[in-house]
C-alpha cells in the first residue's frame, strides 16, 4: 500500500516559516536581559522581566488564536500574527525607555502566539491522519533546530557586531517568514456557530487538556535546564561543554525523530512517552552527578531522546484526539500549557537553587520526572490505545 505524501509544498513552507519565527525569538531571548542592563541601566530583576514578559504576550496570543482561528481562518491568523511580529521587530531599532521596550516585548509575544498557533494548526490539518504523528514530529524539528541555532547565532553576532546586528538579522528573517507565508494554502474548515457569552470550550479544547497537563508537568522540569544549564556548566567548570549542550540535544532529536514519529502512528503514545519520561529522568540524574565533558554531553543526548521526543509526541496526541474543526483550539490549549510550564518553572525552581544548588535541583527534577509516569498513566496512558485507535487497530 502506497504511503500518503507527507512533505508537500505547504508542509515544507509552514515548517520553514515556523523555524524562521522561532529563530528570531531565540536570537532576541539570549541577549534581551544583557541588552536591558547595558542600554537602559535596568536592574537584574527588571531586565529579567523584560525578557520573560514576552511569554505573557504569547499566552494571550494563543488564547485569542484558539478562540477565533476557525472563524477568521488559519491563513489570515498567520498573516495577522506575522505582521505584528515584523512591526515589533522594526520597533526594536527605535531608542525608547525600558518600559516601552517591555511593551514592545509584550506585543511581539502576542504576534508570535497568534502566528505559531496558526502554523501548528495548518500542519495538523494538512497531514494525512495515518501519518500525523510522524508529520508533527518532523514539523516540531523546526522549533528544535531554532532552539539550538538561535542562541549560537545571537551570541556570535553580539560578539562581533553588537546588539544592532541582532535586531537587523531578526527583522530580515521576519520579512522572509511573512513573504513565505503568503504562498501557503491552508485548508478551509467550516466553523460551527458560536453561542454568545463566555464558555470554557471557546478557549480550551477539553479533549486536549489531559495531555496538555502532562506537557505542563514535563516542561516545568525541562525549564530547569533552559534557565540554569549555562550557570551550572560555569559552576562545574565545563563552560565549553555548556556552549554545545543545546546543539548536541538537537542532534539527538534530529536522529531519533523519524523513528519515533512512525512508532507513534503504529503503536500509540505509550510506546514513546513511558520510555521518554524514564530517559528524561535518567538524563537529569546524570546531569546532577556529571564532572566531565563526556558525561555532560551524554546527558544532553539522553534528555534529547527523552524530553525532546516526549514533547512532539504529546503535541501529536493533542491533535489526534481532536476533530478537525477544533484543531486550532487543541494546538492553542497544548501550547498554553507548554508555555506555562516553561514560564513558571524557572520562577519556582529559582527558590530552590540557593538551598540545594543546581545539582540538587536536577536530582530533584529526576525524581519529579519519574513521578510523571503515574500522572501520565491516569491522565492519558491507560486509555491511549482506545483514543488513538478507536477502530481497534493494533
Amino acid at each position: 500500500m502506497k504511503k500518503e505524501k507527507l512533505f508537500t509544498k505547504d508542509f515544507i513552507s509552514t515548517s520553514v516559516v515556523t523555524f524562521v519565527l522561532m529563530l528570531s525569538m531565540y536570537l532576541l531571548l539570549v541577549i534581551m536581559t544583557s541588552y536591558s542592563i547595558e542600554k537602559y541601566d535596568a536592574s537584574t530583576s527588571l531586565a529579567g522581566l523584560v525578557s520573560s514578559i514576552f511569554i505573557i504576550g504569547s499566552l494571550f496570543g494563543r488564547l485569542v488564536a484558539g478562540r477565533f482561528i476557525t472563524q477568521i481562518g488559519t491563513h489570515k491568523m498567520l498573516l495577522m500574527g506575522l505582521v505584528i511580529v515584523v512591526v515589533t521587530l522594526m520597533l526594536y531599532f527605535i531608542p525608547t525607555n525600558i518600559y516601552v521596550l517591555m511593551l514592545i516585548r509584550l506585543i511581539h509575544g502576542l504576534g508570535l502566539g497568534l502566528a505559531t498557533t496558526a502554523t501548528g494548526t495548518i500542519v495538523s490539518q494538512i497531514l494525512p491522519p495515518s501519518r500525523s504523528g510522524e508529520g508533527i514530529g518532523y514539523f516540531s524539528l523546526s522549533t528544535v533546530l531554532a532552539t539550538a541555532i538561535g542562541p549560537l547565532i545571537g551570541i556570535a553576532l553580539l560578539g562581533h557586531f553588537g546588539y544592532t546586528s541582532i535586531f537587523v538579522f531578526s527583522f530580515v528573517v521576519g520579512i522572509i517568514s511573512l513573504v513565505l507565508a503568503g504562498f501557503i494554502k491552508a485548508p478551509v474548515i467550516v466553523a460551527k456557530a458560536h453561542q454568545k457569552g463566555f464558555r470554557f470550550s471557546d478557549y480550551f479544547e477539553k479533549r486536549a487538556l489531559p495531555i496538555s497537563i502532562v506537557i505542563f508537568y514535563a516542561a516545568f522540569a525541562y525549564s530547569g535546564i533552559l534557565s540554569f544549564i549555562t550557570a551550572y556548566a560555569n559552576e562545574i567548570k565545563l563552560v565549553q561543554a555548556g556552549s554545545f549542550y543545546f546543539l548536541v540535544y538537537a542532534l539527538a532529536i534530529l536522529v531519533s525523530r523519524p523513528f519515533t514519529g512512525r512508532l507513534l502512528d503504529s503503536r500509540g503514545g505509550n510506546s514513546i512517552i513511558y520510555p521518554g519520561l524514564i530517559l528524561f529522568a535518567g538524563g537529569l540524574f546524570l546531569l546532577s552527578h556529571t564532572t566531565t565533558t563526556v558525561l555532560f554531553l551524554c546527558a544532553a543526548v539522553i534528555i534529547g531522546l527523552g524530553y525532546g521526543n516526549l514533547q512532539s509526541t504529546t503535541q501529536a496526541i493533542a491533535v489526534k484526539v481532536t476533530p478537525k474543526e477544533r484543531m486550532g483550539l487543541a494546538n492553542s490549549t497544548y501550547f498554553i500549557f507548554l508555555d506555562l510550564g516553561l514560564g513558571f518553572g524557572p520562577f519556582a525552581l529559582g527558590y530552590l537553587v540557593p538551598t540545594y544548588g543546581y545539582s540538587g535541583v536536577y536530582l530533584a527534577l529526576a525524581i519529579f520526572s519519574l513521578i510523571g509516569l503515574v500522572l501520565y498513566f491516569f491522565l492519558h496512558g491507560r486509555k491511549d490505545h482506545d483514543l488513538l485507535f478507536p477502530n481497534g487497530r493494533k
